[in-house]
């Protein structure tokens, strides 16, 4: 596929024959028109998550009809809706626009002549932390894994439970009873408060497509203090316990004429907490840290001062 905004009509044909063949799970979005515009297709501004549809409940037909079978409950409430249609294609990420039918008792779609490659979008953002992972001690070798800010949690404010998503804390909850037990017994997790970033992470359902699947991102910071820092990934982490690595903080300082504050840390993989979905997160405990970054991050952490 060229890099380009949309398919070819030889492209199209290429997903259609790919969508018949079959176990292609696709992504709903409800989306509404622009009132001010005929050609404006914006996300339903209320509180509407996309539907993730497996692919064996899709059939798709020669003629571009697309059959959502057996659809649940939230999938039926898109009937003569339209809605955004997002999937996977070679890895690439595709999607159209389309109006959800009632057909016989059936939901349909139409796989219409314009299909999209979703954009692939480029992060500039300028944190105001970050971090790196750039040596692995154990086989002295370099290693550059880039570490920001996840974006549901606020870094250096105390974690607190209303934090994790209402739908989500039945479930992170059963995750934050079994993680107490086996810091009772491990005694390794400190105070325990980076736990509530923990559960939320790995309850959280991150279900935006994006422009190419399966890409290697950067590794989420969910907690940082003077003592540990708790790094989340979206799939089976290669981290194993008892491993240690060296670690760059970035610090950005607005107030300061110094625009930057760079910590350097080694730090020992303390324990791997792990989802159902795959999702995990690695606690990292600082072996080797100065005096003063020390009283930088508690400071930093804990909003007071320490003597």
């Amino acid at each position: 596929m060229e890099n380009k905004e949309h398919l070819s009509g030889i492209e199209r044909d290429l997903v259609l024959q790919y969508l018949m063949d079959g176990n292609v799970p696709v992504t709903l979005t409800p989306l509404e028109k622009d009132k001010s515009s005929s050609e404006s297709i914006h996300s339903v501004p209320s509180k509407v998550f996309p539907v993730a549809i497996k692919g064996e409940s899709i059939k798709v037909h020669k003629n571009g009809k697309i059959y959502l079978e057996n659809p649940n409950q939230s999938v039926i409430g898109f009937a003569n809706k339209t809605v955004k249609v997002e999937f996977y294609f070679n890895r690439v990420g595709l999607f159209f626009i389309s109006e959800v039918k009632e057909e016989k008792k059936s939901l349909v779609l139409l796989l219409p002549e314009k299909i999209n490659r979703i954009k692939d979008e480029e992060d500039v953002t300028e944190y105001d932390f970050s971090a790196q992972l750039y040596f692995e001690c154990k086989n002295k070798k370099d290693i550059n894994e880039k570490c920001i800010p996840w974006e549901h949690e606020q870094l250096f404010n105390r974690p607190v439970w209303k934090s994790i998503p209402l739908e989500n804390q039945k479930l992170a909850k059963d995750y934050l009873e079994q993680f107490v037990e086996e810091a009772k017994i491990e005694k390794n997790a400190g105070n325990g408060i980076q736990l509530i970033p923990i559960c939320n992470y790995l309850t959280y359902e991150e279900k935006k497509m994006e422009a190419v699947q399966d890409r290697k991102k950067p590794l989420s910071v969910l907690y940082v203090d003077h003592e540990r820092i708790v790094l989340g990934n979206d799939g089976q982490t290669e981290y194993t316990p008892g491993d240690e690595y060296g670690l760059k903080m970035c610090f950005s300082i607005k107030e300061s004429p110094v625009l930057s504050r760079d910590i350097f840390v080694t730090c020992l993989v303390n324990k791997i907490y792990k989802a159902k979905n795959d999702k995990t997160c690695i606690d990292f405990i600082y072996t080797t840290i100065q005096e003063e970054d020390i009283r930088y991050l508690y400071e930093k952490a804990t909003k007071k001062h320490l003597i």
